[in-house]
């Protein structure tokens, strides 16, 4: 730590010698190299409970008061990362944007259950292929390779415990993180298994494989927003489903058949298991978001779902964002016409998408000069398409750039200028077009949708 640092870090803690430091309180600073924005927020849940603002040295400080002790996490955008808070803690953090996870370090009172989620989450990272490689195996080999790293991950809680004396929530946190990971790679079994060997291994299991379902909770407001809980759980939901479903579901060799019927038995499922509010929202805006977003159902499937959805959970605290996302899609079914949203063209004119498509096929593809990479990939994809489909006109519409920016990238480029055009208002377009990845493309015919929901990268 450099010495301005730390004397920087013990101004904050002492209030610059305002007195001592209010026990109830806890103390969150740091300092980030290269910023990708000029704030941190903190969050408590799905709440922004404070901003922070860099300074010059782009450090930033928290004063909290009468601190719950819990699991929060911070937000410099695009990133995010938990923390974990008591009364007391004086914690803090040195990060580099460009290695954000990797380069992050934990340092002052309360560092010690951090770190440990820390290298858990990295170790979790580190491990994914090696993980990949056991879904090959039989199911009592696979757990017991499963079983191993998840001891490992155990002693190290074991061992951590002993020197700090951990709290005991910080224990308990601590352990679902290392017992909910391990065991959704158990709820991943035979789905990952058939995929890479073929075998169907569902219903051959061995009794016990399944017996850590023994001690779910499903009512622990401490977990909710732990990332291995909330990830086990969508698993563990849509494995319950599809095992208790195959019929009505129409499953065949693997692939459900039926995705309405499939994902409102999900629904029915969370209603009758999940008990704690927040847990339950959020685990209802997951089958609505994915259900609505990648299975593409005709509009009265769709309706049918979002009924069931209002029945079990008219309370829900993401509704609004959920009712939006169903009357995006609704908007945007084959044969209608496309949103009528308000872009502009590198003359700074103002133009709607429904003038810009006209009576040709045309193909909307969208692009973000924040993401170089994708910018380059996206223009090469383009120009042989274009090759390949002279029949359609395609169209470029720049999202998340500052205009000047934007207008600097296409004097550098071949891109065709009146192809292209810049989202004057982000949100309105990409609720309009619900616009949820980049790889999204829409294609029109006479100014009418014949599919929004393409992919660039696939053949169109």
């Amino acid at each position: 730590m450099s010495k301005p640092f730390f004397y920087f870090f013990l101004c904050v803690l002492v209030g610059c010698g305002n007195g001592e430091k209010n026990p109830q309180n806890a103390y969150f600073a740091g300092e980030i190299v290269n910023p990708t924005s000029e704030y941190v927020v903190l969050f408590k849940g799905d709440v922004a409970l404070d901003s922070a603002k860099l300074d010059e040295q782009n450090r930033f400080a928290f004063s909290i008061d009468s601190i719950a002790e819990g699991l929060y996490h911070f937000n410099h955008e695009p990133e995010l990362q938990y923390v974990y808070l008591e009364k007391g803690d004086s914690l803090m953090i040195r990060l580099n944007t460009l290695y954000f996870d990797e380069s992050l370090i934990f340092s002052g009172k309360g560092e010690e259950i951090n770190n440990f989620l820390l290298d858990l989450f990295l170790a979790n990272e580190e491990e994914a292929s090696l993980v990949q490689t056991f879904y090959r195996l039989n199911a009592d080999d696979f757990v017991d390779k499963i079983d191993s790293l998840k001891q490992i991950r155990l002693d190290a809680l074991t061992e951590l415990n002993k020197e700090h004396a951990l709290s005991e929530k910080k224990e308990k946190i601590g352990r679902a993180s290392v017992v909910y990971n391990y065991n959704t790679y158990k709820e991943e079994y035979p789905f990952k298994h058939i995929k890479f060997t073929g075998e169907n291994v569902i219903g051959k299991l061995p009794e016990n494989f399944y017996d850590y379902r023994k001690d779910l909770t499903f009512d622990d407001k401490d977990l909710t927003y732990l990332r291995p809980y909330y990830q086990f759980m969508n698993n563990h939901m849509g494995n319950l489903s599809y095992m208790s479903c195959s019929h009505e579901c129409a499953i065949k060799k693997g692939t459900v058949r039926n995705p309405l019927h499939f994902n409102t038995h999900k629904l029915q499922l969370i209603d009758s298991l999940v008990e704690e509010k927040e847990l339950r929202d959020n685990l209802f805006r997951y089958v609505a978001f994915n259900y609505l977003l990648n299975v593409n159902d005709p509009e009265e499937n769709n309706e049918k779902f979002i009924d069931l959805f209002h029945k079990l959970s008219d309370n829900n605290r993401h509704m609004q964002e959920i009712d939006a996302l169903y009357e995006g899609i609704k908007n945007i079914q084959p044969y209608k016409e496309i949103p009528n949203v308000a872009v502009s063209d590198s003359d700074g004119n103002t133009i709607f998408l429904h003038d810009i498509a006209g009576n040709k096929k045309t193909v909307f593809y969208f692009w973000s000069g924040t993401n170089r990479d994708h910018f380059e990939h996206i223009k090469r994809r383009v120009a042989k398409l274009s090759a390949e489909k002279p029949e359609y006109r395609f169209v470029g519409i720049n999202i998340k750039t500052p205009e000047p920016v934007w207008k600097g990238l296409l004097e550098i480029s071949d891109l065709d200028k009146e192809m292209q055009y810049h989202a004057t208002d982000f949100d309105a377009l990409t609720k309009s077009l619900v616009i949820d990845r980049l790889n999204k493309c829409i294609i029109t015919d006479n100014g009418r949708i014949v599919d929004a929901f393409a992919d660039v990268y696939r053949p169109l």
